[in-house]
């Protein structure tokens, strides 16, 4: 086989005993983990938002904004759960490109995947300490799951990885909520399929065991829109395609029929600036139909500290070097305004 032995990866033990969670923030976590849970399973009436840089490039930037995020989760407690995106590892279309933080620690340099690990949990861990909230991150890579299984109240699975038969039994082990995106081609059956599949019991192989499942009955939709055959995007966040997910999940007997909308992605065709004109129309669509209502129960939105994006090696402080971001004070704004419209 053509591969090139590197070096070995440090086990989950290993990071974290280097990074434990303490019990102050394993109890901070528990109370986030039962009000997400409460959001999702209607018994609670506040709407999650899942808000953040599209890749966790550079901790202290990162932290910078949790830290923001954190004062502005007080501002809008009754109403609002805010979730942090930190999403330390990244799909690329082409193969090619920053591939996130358990890849390069530092964009600029080589790849070093014992490095990321160390880096990725570190990042998480302060920044649970110094905003108060615990994040989503994405499962690109199921088997690195437990590195982080400790610390994330929620996690999603990718329009490119939902289809993938390790990620929807694995998905089936976690404890969090995990939103399972649409796929690309945008067929609802597929993202169904795969959290029926999360929702069950199963018997694989992980990180060199036969393990069993008990279910996750948190798993749920995202939508975050398609692309069709010429490469064009096509949003699937209006009123029609709302109400059509709700027949869809009452043809299925699945626990937990709700969905989360994301913003940007095929559903903004990547104008990230559209991100907010999409979260006032969802808002609109669920105070017009309680099914909506009953199905939206948060969003999905992509923003930093400064709006747009840059190259690898641009080094504005708290800009993306992947998919452009909505700014702060844009950000600021549009959590306000969604507390006052759910």
């Amino acid at each position: 086989m053509s591969f090139t032995v590197l070096g070995k990866i440090p086990t989950t033990e290993d990071i974290l005993s280097l990074y434990p969670m303490t019990q102050e923030l394993a109890l901070l976590k528990e109370r986030r983990d039962a009000a997400i849970r409460d959001v999702l399973t209607g018994q609670s009436d506040r709407f999650l938002l899942v808000i953040g840089p599209c890749s966790a490039d550079n901790e202290d930037a990162v932290c910078t904004y949790t830290e923001r995020l954190g004062k502005m989760q007080e501002k809008v407690k009754d109403r609002l759960i805010l979730i942090p995106r930190i999403y330390t590892n990244k799909p690329r279309t082409t193969g090619a490109g920053y591939k996130g933080i358990l890849h390069q620690p530092d964009p600029e340099k080589e790849p070093d995947l014992a490095g990321g690990l160390v880096a990725l949990r570190h990042m998480h861990i302060r920044s649970m300490r110094e905003s108060g909230l615990t994040a989503a991150d994405e499962m690109l890579y199921p088997e690195n799951h437990t590195y982080l299984a400790d610390i994330l109240s929620y996690v999603a699975v990718g329009a490119r990885s939902v289809e993938n038969q390790q990620h929807r039994l694995t998905a089936s082990g976690v404890d969090q909520p995990v939103g399972m995106k649409n796929p690309t081609s945008g067929d609802f059956r597929v993202m169904l399929n795969a959290i029926e599949a999360a929702q069950q019991i199963h018997i694989f192989a992980y990180q060199g065991h036969a393990v069993k499942t008990s279910g996750n009955p948190l798993s749920h939709a995202v939508l975050r829109g398609a692309v069709n055959k010429q490469g064009q995007c096509q949003s699937n966040y209006h009123y029609e395609d709302l109400q059509l997910l709700f027949q869809m999940y009452q043809e299925r007997n699945l626990q937990n029929p709700v969905c989360l909308v994301d913003t940007n992605h095929a559903n903004s065709n990547k104008q990230y600036a559209e991100q907010p004109r999409i979260a006032m129309e969802v808002l609109h669509n669920r105070r017009l139909s309680s099914d909506i209502r009953q199905l939206v129960k948060g969003l999905m939105i992509e923003s930093y500290l400064v709006e747009g994006s840059q190259p690898v090696g641009g080094h504005i402080f708290g800009c993306s070097i992947t998919d452009a971001c909505l700014g702060w004070a844009e950000t600021r704004d549009l959590i306000l305004r969604i507390a006052e419209e759910v």
